[in-house]
C-alpha cells in the first residue's frame, strides 16, 4: 500500500512527465491491495470476502450519485482512478486499527469505513484539472468562481490600482498607445512573436505595475486588442458572451450574448477560442459552434452562423476551440478537424475542406514553396488546403491523436508539428515539384513535446513547454539544449529583439526567461492572477493583459531607459 501511494504522489513530484504512469500505478496498487485482502490477508473469510463485496457494492452505488464533474472527469474514469486506491488504503487502515476490537464492533467499523471511503466522493465536485491531470476537488455545494461573479447585483467596476509592491498608490489610468493592435490569437502571424518592443528586465528595480484587475467569466479565450479596446470571450450563466473592455481601465464597453453554454469536466465551462479583428469587425467562434461577425464599435450582429450545423459536425468532447482566421475575403474556422471558409462580408459558406479528425488546433496561414496556404493539425496529422477553394494541397500523417498546439515554421520554410501530449515534435520538409507536393520528415524529437501549450521559433531554436518544464531544442537536429524552470502548463510570448520569453505560468505567475540556447536563465518572476491559467497573454504596447477562467488583469511594463 505504501509503495502504491509513493508511486501515485511521489513520482510526479520528482518527474512531472511520469504522471500518467503514476496514476496507473496508483490504480493498480489499489487493485493489488484489494486482491491481497481477499486472498492473502489472513483475516477471517467473512471479513475478507464480505469486505470486498461491500467495497464493490458501495463503489457502484456511489458512482450513481456523483456530481457530473467527477462522473465525467478523465473520460468517465476519474471516480474509479481515485476511489479504488482510497478504498484499498481505507481497508488496510481499518484492519490495523480494529485488531483489538470484538467481532461485532469490528465489522460495524468496517461498514462505516467502507461507506465513508466510497460515499464521501458524492459530497465532492471538481473544478477541473491542471495540465498535469491534478484534480481541483472542493465541496459539492461550494459556489464556483462563476457563481460568485454572477451573484453580484451589477457589473463590478474594475479595481484601478496602478501600484508597485514598494509603493501602492492610486493614479489616473493612462491609455494604451492608440495604434497598438494585436489582431487575434497569438498575434498577427499566430506565432506568439512580438517584434519592435523592448521592456525593462530588472524587475527587482522596476517591476510590472498593476493597472487594474476584475472578475471575468470562465473560458480559455485570449485577447484581441485595437487602440484602447480589447475583446475576449467568456461564459456568463446560460449565455456565451463576447465582451469589449477598455485597456486603460478594464471598464466594460459592450457585451454580446448567445443562448449557449458548453461545459466539460476537465476544463470547465466557456468558450475556448479567441476573437479576431478585421476592418472594424470582431469575428468569434463559440464552443458550441456559433460563428459571429460583430461590429467592433457596439457589438451589433452583422451575421451569425453555426459551423456545426453547416458542416453536420457534432460538438467535440472539449468543444469547438478554433480561433477564426481572416484571409482575403474569407474567414476560416476549423470544426473538429474540418476547415470551413465563410464569406467575410455575408457569412455565406464558400467552401468546406477535406474531412479531418479529432482536433482543437486553429487554421494557420503559411507561405510554403511560394504558395499561400492554410495548414491545420488534426487527428490524422497535418493537412494543407488552398485559400481560394479549400482544396487539399498535401497531407502529412502522424500517429493518431487529438492535436491542440499550432504548427511552427522554420526560417527555411519547414514545418514543426506536435504529435500531442507527451509525444515528439516533428520537423517536416514540404516541397513542390513537377509531380506535385511532397512531405518528408527530417527528424522527430522528444526534447520538446508540446501538448496544448504553444511554442515559439527563434534564431534556429524552438522554445516551449516540455510537460510542465520549459525547454529549448536546436532546429538542426532536434537535440535539446536545455530544460529548466517549472511553470506548469502555461503559455508564453517571445520578444524577439531582446531574446526574451515572457512566460505566464499555469499558477498565474509572470516570469522573464532568456531565449538563448546557452542555458536556462530566469530573470524575474511576480504573481499576477489567481487560479488555473491556460490563456495566452497579450502585450499591447507597454500594457500586458492576462486572464484565466476567474479573473483578468492589466500590468504596465517599464520600458528601458534611453
Amino acid at each position: 500500500m505504501t509503495l502504491a501511494w509513493v508511486v501515485r504522489f511521489g513520482m510526479p513530484v520528482v518527474a512531472p512527465d511520469t504522471l500518467p504512469y503514476a496514476v496507473g500505478g496508483g490504480l493498480l496498487g489499489g487493485v493489488a491491495v484489494l486482491v491481497w485482502w481477499a486472498f492473502f490477508s489472513g483475516a477471517q473469510r467473512v471479513e475478507r470476502w464480505g469486505g470486498l463485496v461491500l467495497i464493490v457494492v458501495a463503489l457502484v452505488a456511489s458512482s450513481k450519485l456523483l456530481h457530473a464533474s467527477i462522473a465525467g472527469g478523465m473520460m468517465g474514469l476519474m471516480f474509479w482512478i481515485y476511489s479504488i486506491p482510497v478504498a484499498g488504503l481505507a481497508i488496510v487502515v481499518w484492519a490495523v486499527a480494529s485488531r483489538g476490537l470484538s467481532g461485532g464492533i469490528r465489522r460495524a467499523t468496517m461498514l462505516m469505513t467502507v461507506l465513508l471511503a466510497s460515499g464521501g466522493w458524492t459530497l465532492l465536485r471538481t473544478n477541473g484539472m491542471t495540465g498535469g491531470a491534478v484534480s481541483d476537488f472542493t465541496w459539492r455545494w461550494a459556489p464556483t468562481a462563476e457563481d460568485r461573479m454572477l451573484a453580484r447585483t451589477k457589473e463590478p467596476a474594475a479595481v484601478v490600482v496602478e501600484k508597485t509592491a514598494e509603493a501602492p498608490k492610486v493614479v489616473a489610468p493612462v491609455m494604451a498607445k492608440p495604434m497598438v493592435r494585436w489582431a487575434g490569437f497569438r498575434g498577427p502571424n499566430r506565432d506568439s512573436v512580438l517584434r519592435g518592443v523592448r521592456i525593462e528586465t530588472d524587475w527587482a528595480k522596476r517591476p510590472p505595475v498593476e493597472i487594474w484587475r476584475q472578475p471575468v467569466g470562465p473560458g480559455w479565450s485570449s485577447f484581441a486588442v485595437e487602440g484602447d479596446r480589447f475583446y475576449t470571450q467568456e461564459q456568463r450563466g446560460a449565455e456565451e458572451v463576447v465582451s469589449c473592455y477598455l485597456v486603460s481601465t478594464g471598464k466594460l464597453v459592450w457585451r454580446h450574448g448567445d443562448a449557449a453554454r458548453f461545459w466539460e469536466s476537465n476544463a470547465g465551462a466557456g468558450p475556448r477560442a479567441t476573437p479576431t479583428l478585421h476592418n472594424g469587425r470582431v469575428y468569434t467562434f463559440g464552443a458550441t459552434g456559433i460563428l459571429n461577425a460583430l461590429d467592433g464599435r457596439d457589438g451589433t450582429v452583422k451575421w451569425t452562423r453555426n459551423a456545426g450545423v453547416d458542416g453536420g459536425i457534432k460538438v467535440p468532447g472539449w468543444g469547438f476551440a478554433s480561433s477564426p482566421l481572416v484571409v482575403g475575403d474569407l474567414v476560416v474556422i476549423a470544426a473538429e478537424g474540418k476547415l470551413v471558409g465563410y464569406d467575410l462580408a455575408t457569412g455565406v459558406p464558400r467552401w468546406f475542406g477535406p474531412e479531418g479528425g479529432s482536433g482543437y488546433s486553429s487554421p494557420h496561414l503559411a507561405t510554403i514553396a511560394g504558395v499561400q496556404q492554410i495548414v491545420l493539425l488534426s487527428g490524422p496529422g497535418a493537412t494543407s488546403v488552398t485559400v481560394e477553394e479549400g482544396a487539399r494541397l498535401w497531407e502529412h500523417a502522424l500517429p493518431a491523436g487529438a492535436r491542440i498546439a499550432q504548427p511552427g515554421l522554420t526560417a527555411e520554410g519547414d514545418l514543426l508539428l506536435s504529435e500531442g501530449e507527451g509525444r515528439p515534435l516533428h520537423r517536416v520538409v514540404i516541397a513542390r515539384g513537377e509531380g506535385g507536393w511532397t512531405t518528408e520528415e527530417r527528424w522527430n524529437s522528444n526534447g520538446l513535446k508540446p501538448y496544448f501549450n504553444d511554442f515559439v521559433v527563434h534564431k534556429g531554436h524552438a522554445y516551449g513547454f516540455d510537460g510542465s518544464i520549459l525547454a529549448c531544442i536546436d532546429l538542426k537536429d532536434g537535440q535539446r539544449k536545455w530544460k529548466g524552470g517549472r511553470y506548469g502548463h502555461g503559455q508564453l510570448i517571445l520578444l524577439a529583439e531582446q531574446d526574451l520569453l515572457l512566460v505566464l505560468t499555469e499558477e498565474g505567475e509572470l516570469a522573464l526567461v532568456l531565449a538563448v540556447a546557452d542555458g536556462f536563465t530566469e530573470k524575474g518572476r511576480i504573481h499576477a492572477i489567481e487560479g488555473k491559467t491556460w490563456n495566452h497573454p497579450v502585450l499591447a504596447g507597454d500594457v500586458l493583459l492576462v486572464r484565466n477562467g476567474e479573473e483578468m488583469a492589466a500590468f504596465r511594463l517599464a520600458m528601458p531607459k534611453r
